[in-house]
């Protein structure tokens, strides 16, 4: 007797539950940490869920994962009952592809769809997962198919780029921040990924909050902004190369070489893997045309025994080989260089690619020798799966825009495998300013950690923050110059500690043990030791502890909080401590609880805080 169907168990079936679960479990058996995952998700379910927010931020470390994290957050939203949910992606193929690719091979249901895909299709499916580029045309396309279908989740990879406007300080609204705003509508929910987050509170991008921030921390094999731009760089575990200025042909040459070696080298002593080179030169796409020309003119010569640069290349890779891998045989690297050069894939990605959408992918590598040449488009979003070597053609003339450049650390990730065999090549100059942007950067996330406070955006004659036209000057201060951290329970026994060392950075080693981590983070002792260095005594003031028992209104005496802030002329005591640059205070309230404040007094640092957002 034929089966019957069970037509009620397969009605049940099509309601999808459980999705977040699956990802987890899929994650798992890739043996893919989820701690930091479940931590982001669970808090921006949660900060969701909070009455009146319509808008909040995800911010984390560059290549730290944040992908796999949307996949499952996707998952966890669909699972609470959103039926529409849009990914934006910066606008590039390259990257639309990427994203794409990975969230269909997450097994994730209802499958993703580009918006052109969606555009096509003339059914209205009961849930949807739209991946859509930032641009003008897909977006406005977007809104028409999307219009009288629900609530759209907006999830906005790269938030900080295209997607703030600004136009705020001309009292006009900038293209991609018009139709975000219409995709989101008055009933929506936008949640901005990135690892950038300063430019979202600076510009109020759709009046996000601070207090609803979540934090999506790095996973256990992330290797970050400590290893490759710590504050001592004594001894990094990786290969570090430092230019004059750069721009120079041979040291591209030689910083090809030294990749083909190492490449040769870990193909020659493990299973055959595809390697990147990212070779970084300006935002000019005659640039990018001149550099491939270079690399290609190197690489012609091994090619062909008879060339007239072959004798001097070939030497050179041997001379590499030796200096590199001295146990290793020079002659035998050699020898794979010359035989795999044949297979040297080069990519130049930049609009001009994206526009005509053709040749090899730059996410996927082809070839043990893959060189991606290109300017502003590879500093955002894409992810370069076993790059080996980055290499900086040019230096900076002007300022370094903060948020840019920690885009722009595309080695940042799962790279603890062959960590030691990473190479970075790089103006001297630009990776010393780098290191500031990171530093600076950090100094800002620890004013947020723990939710301690709106953050204080740091920078200086050489590093901005974020672009000017973003900074709404009618909120923001743009040299509050001073930062603050946790409150915690004020003590005479820690006058007595200030007392004993005013100038010492120790005494603010002994003052963090007794109030805790929260009230002034190891980093910012770690930041002082280095800048502190080189200066002379007394180039650190710790002042006598104040009440603000006696301040007005204008400060918030439960928080101990104040817009224009607590450390004037006044407070500094330049009798006291004449050559002081950097200058800590603890203020206290009548209850007992206190905070720890910090401002550098010279040296062309400016701290920047939204004030709307402070008090």
């Amino acid at each position: 007797m034929a089966a019957t169907v069970n037509i009620a168990k397969l009605q049940s079936k099509a309601t999808l539950t459980g999705r977040y679960l699956k990802q987890l479990s899929r994650l798992h058996s890739e043996k893919i940490p989820t701690d930091c995952i479940e931590k982001a998700v669970t808090g921006a379910v949660e900060k969701l869920a909070m009455p009146g927010t319509s808008a909040m931020v995800i911010y984390g470390e560059p290549q730290s994962g944040k992908t796999e994290m949307m996949i499952c957050l996707t998952a966890k939203l669909l699972d609470e009952g959103h039926k529409i949910i849009v990914h934006l992606l910066n606008d590039s193929v390259d990257l639309l592809t990427q994203n794409l690719k990975r969230f269909k091979h997450s097994g994730l249901a209802p499958a993703a769809r580009n918006s052109t895909e969606l555009l096509a299709s003339n059914t209205i499916p009961k849930e949807l997962v739209v991946i859509c580029k930032k641009n003008s045309s897909d977006l406005q396309n977007l809104i028409y198919w999307l219009k009288g279908k629900g609530k759209v989740a907006v999830i906005d990879d790269e938030a900080d780029y295209a997607t703030p406007n600004s136009g705020i300080n001309k009292g006009t609204i900038t293209t991609i921040n018009k139709w975000v705003g219409q995709l989101i509508g008055s009933k929506g929910y936008y949640i901005g990924v990135t690892a950038t987050p300063a430019r979202l509170n600076l510009n109020d991008t759709f009046q996000n909050d601070t207090k609803r921030w979540v934090k999506f921390p790095p996973h256990s094999k992330y290797t970050g902004q400590e290893v490759f731009f710590p504050l001592d760089t004594k001894g990094i575990p990786y290969r570090l190369t430092r230019l004059d200025q750069g721009g120079n042909a041979e040291e591209a040459e030689d910083a090809l070489v030294r990749f083909l070696v190492t490449s040769a080298y870990l193909n020659s002593t493990g299973p055959e893997k595809n390697y990147t080179m990212l070779v970084h030169t300006s935002g000019k796409k005659d640039d990018h045309a001149a550099d491939r020309a270079a690399i290609e003119k190197s690489v012609e010569a091994l090619l062909d025994g008879q060339h007239s640069a072959f004798t001097k290349l070939t030497t050179k890779v041997h001379k590499a080989a030796q200096q590199l891998y001295p146990s290793a045989d020079p002659q035998a690297l050699t020898e794979y260089v010359v035989e795999n050069a044949s297979r040297t894939t080069l990519i130049v990605l930049n609009s001009r690619r994206d526009r005509k959408a053709a040749g090899d992918s730059a996410t996927d590598p082809t070839s043990p020798f893959t060189i991606v040449i290109g300017g502003n488009i590879v500093s955002r979003g894409v992810t370069f799966p076993n790059l080996l070597s980055m290499f900086f053609t040019r230096n900076v003339k002007n300022k370094l825009q903060q948020d840019t450049y920690i885009q722009r650390a595309r080695m940042f990730g799962a790279r603890g495998s062959y960590l030691k065999h990473f190479e970075l090549t790089i103006p001297s100059q630009l990776y010393d300013d780098w290191q500031k942007c990171f530093i600076f950067h950090r100094l800002a996330l620890a004013t947020i950690e723990s939710n301690l406070g709106v953050p204080v955006w740091v920078g200086d004659s050489r590093v901005a923050v974020a672009g000017n036209s973003s900074i709404n000057k009618a909120t923001v201060s743009l040299d509050k110059g001073e930062m603050s951290f946790g409150l915690f329970d004020y003590s005479s026994e820690l006058e007595e500690i200030i007392q004993s060392a005013p100038t010492s950075v120790s005494t603010l080693e002994q003052i963090r043990d007794k109030v805790g981590n929260d009230a002034i983070p190891t980093f910012v002792i770690d930041f002082l030791k280095t800048a502190l260095k080189n200066k002379p005594d007394g180039s650190l003031a710790i002042h006598a502890s104040s009440s603000i028992a006696n301040y007005g209104p204008s400060a918030d005496k439960k928080s101990i909080t104040r817009a224009k802030g607590f450390l004037g002329k006044p407070q500094l005591e330049a009798g006291k401590f004449p050559i002081a640059i950097h200058h800590v205070k603890i203020f206290y309230n009548k209850s007992g609880k206190a905070k720890l404040y910090y401002k550098i007094g010279s040296g062309g640092v400016a701290f920047i805080q939204n004030l709307k957002k402070a008090v």
